[in-house]
């Protein structure tokens, strides 16, 4: 079976997006049971120097909208990054689920060796790398890091969450196994 830079690219974002979104629905619950205001939430960080939730969810929505863009040679989506509630919040994971679903797998092709430049202006350099090197060295990384850090500011204000809302999307390859014989 040959695998896609489509598969890797928009069957992982996808998913993982919509956990993110059930997950920022657990934490409104949170807030509600709590009769907390959500906007803690929103503005909630693990450490002083790191980004808050809403960053964090919006920084992973770009880096999934960002891929697919470079990987199939289109404009990336821009957002004015101005999400302040939980509900925003998903209002951009579903719309970056859309942009994400549809481009189509043809539109990847040749994507492994599409080359990526990334350009870092602070430092006056970039980095530059083939798709695959991309999608498997920044993109994937960098996407999975902003999601899991989303759910541990969740978890750590006490929404009740737990790995298998994190990746509730495995929960198709759950079988009964076979009694011994």
């Amino acid at each position: 079976m040959k695998t896609s830079t489509y598969s890797f690219a928009t069957e992982t974002f996808v998913p993982m997006l919509k956990s993110l979104s059930n997950i920022l629905d657990k934490g409104a619950e949170h807030a509600l049971a709590k009769k907390s205001d959500p906007a803690a939430l929103v503005n909630a960080r693990l450490a002083p120097d790191m980004y808050p939730l809403s960053q964090q969810v919006q920084i992973a929505c770009d880096q999934a909208s960002d891929a697919t863009a470079r990987l199939t040679g289109q404009a990336a989506l821009q957002f004015e990054n101005n999400e302040k509630t939980l509900d925003e919040l998903k209002g951009r994971i579903a719309k970056t689920i859309v942009y994400l679903e549809s481009v189509r797998a043809a539109a990847f092709e040749g994507a492994e060796d599409r080359k990526v430049i990334i350009p870092i202006p602070e430092d006056n350099m970039e980095f530059e790398m083939n798709g695959l090197q991309f999608l498997r060295d920044w993109a994937l990384p960098q996407f999975y890091f902003h999601v899991v850090t989303a759910y541990d500011i969740l978890r750590h204000n006490g929404v009740d969450i737990g790995k298998r809302d994190y990746v509730s999307h495995v929960g198709v390859y759950l079988r009964q196994r076979n009694s011994p014989a």
